[in-house]
């Protein structure tokens, strides 16, 4: 599904999130395990990167401490220009709230409220009222156009999912960040899931780092990078699904 352009809510030209020499241990003494070992990225404002590696590499780790839920022993994640690791919780909810989106591979809608509810429910909790005519209008180009009254118990995985990415972007983040999205759908809609992501970012130039274990869904990134023992291996760019499997192989 294409996307309309809306040029009022792409992101800034710029550095979306920066990380310099991220690592991260758990535990102590012999039984340590380092799941990051030095980890230096940037993602540009306006960039779909795609992480890959395989179990245990240390990909959804690095997400989760790029997006602020979870800190690194040692090293320094920015986003839009804020260093993160060193704020405290309450500055860091609110730099989560007003500048990043998730979605992940559980849908984690409110099953007591309708499909435009869960969507403007970060804004509800802030104590926002929504655009409407954004509202409207993402609601529209996810689809949901004629869903938003219906509870989840009434859609289908795919349309959980794309009120998931709806909520996400209702805010227009700095940065969405999607951990496995497409992992709990069948192939023909988690391929409608990624043609959303990919035109999310096309249109509204939204940052995006997608954590995925599928070549098809890395294959829609502008940039994929490979981890293996807590470090970045390899990087790709405009990389076909059989180039990303053929980088994987090689890691097991």
């Amino acid at each position: 599904m294409a996307l309309r352009e809306q040029p009022d809510v792409s992101a800034p030209a710029g550095i979306a999130v920066e990380a310099r020499d991220i690592t991260r241990r758990y535990g102590e003494g012999q039984t340590a395990v380092d799941a990051l070992r030095g980890v230096e990225l940037e993602v540009t404002s306006g960039e779909l990167v795609a992480v890959m590696g395989p179990s245990g590499s240390g990909k959804s780790t690095l997400m989760h401490i790029l997006a602020g839920l979870d800190k690194p022993t040692s090293g320094t994640v920015s986003i839009a220009g804020t260093e993160i690791t060193t704020l405290s919780d309450s500055k860091l909810t609110r730099l989560r709230r007003d500048h990043i989106g998730f979605v992940f591979q559980f849908f984690n809608l409110l099953p007591m409220l309708d499909a435009e509810e869960n969507v403007v429910l970060p804004l509800t909790i802030s104590g926002e009222k929504p655009d409407r005519a954004w509202l409207d209008s993402l609601l529209q180009q996810m689809g949901l156009g004629d869903r938003r009254r219906h509870r989840p118990s009434e859609l289908s995985g795919g349309q959980q999912q794309r009120v998931a990415i709806a909520r996400a972007l209702v805010t227009r983040p700095t940065i969405l960040f999607a951990d496995e999205p497409t992992g709990n759908l069948d192939s023909k809609t988690g391929g409608e899931i990624l043609d959303l992501l990919r035109a999310s970012t096309d249109a509204y130039g939204q940052t995006t780092v997608m954590v995925t274990h599928e070549a098809r869904a890395a294959a829609i990134a502008d940039r994929i990078l490979f981890l293996a023992d807590g470090l970045i291996v390899k990087e790709l760019r405009s990389a076909t699904p059989a180039d990303v499997l053929a980088v994987m192989s090689g890691l097991q």
